[in-house]
């Protein structure tokens, strides 16, 4: 018996349309994270790894939409495959067993090191550009999402136990979001 395609999306902002990622492809579940790509500590994904099974076959759009550290993706790879599933990169036409081909291996490298290549141009530009608007006085930094009131307010509910998750859908910010008021308040 062969296992469950599972599918596994990850965008990085709230606006991004995820459903283009995986568009056409047959699966059993999916598991969508909105998060960033810098690490691994995203909540679909875990789950994701403890939901696959051996026979499973994990489809993913791209190798930055799983991770976009080398090291991180090497290791995703590697410990799903010795679970025996099997993993697909749809963009790139590449798929890990683990009883990979050295050439496979060699693929796996090289795509890993141009999303780390990427996510590291995409931070410097990002600097550059702060510290270019900075010297015009036209960067104040973001601007706070919550007033003063409404952070307070979201504070004393994590307080009170009220689940990251529901905090963030009933201020309409991201989890994130959500631990950065928390850090600010030193409560996380």
């Amino acid at each position: 018996m062969s296992g469950q395609r599972i599918g596994y999306v990850r965008v990085g902002t709230l606006d991004q349309n995820e459903k283009r990622q995986l568009e056409g492809q047959i699966l059993d579940r999916d598991f969508t994270d909105k998060a960033s790509g810098r690490d691994i500590s995203r909540p679909q994904l875990s789950e994701l790894l403890r939901f696959a099974r051996d026979g499973d076959t994990v489809v993913v759009h791209s190798m930055d939409r799983l991770a976009r550290n080398l090291d991180d993706l090497r290791a995703l790879v590697q410990g799903l495959t010795r679970k025996g599933v099997r993993v697909e990169f749809v963009k790139e036409s590449l798929s890990f067993t683990g009883e990979d081909s050295p050439m496979a291996n060699l693929m796996l490298s090289v795509m890993g090191a141009f999303a780390e290549f990427e996510r590291s141009l995409i931070r410097e530009r990002q600097r550059e550009g702060i510290a270019l608007a900075k010297q015009r006085g036209a960067y104040k930094g973001r601007k706070r999402t919550l007033s003063p009131e409404r952070a307070a307010e979201l504070v004393q509910r994590a307080g009170t136990g009220v689940p990251k998750v529901t905090l963030a859908h009933d201020y309409g910010i991201s989890r994130e979001t959500v631990y950065q008021y928390l850090r600010h308040a030193n409560l996380e």
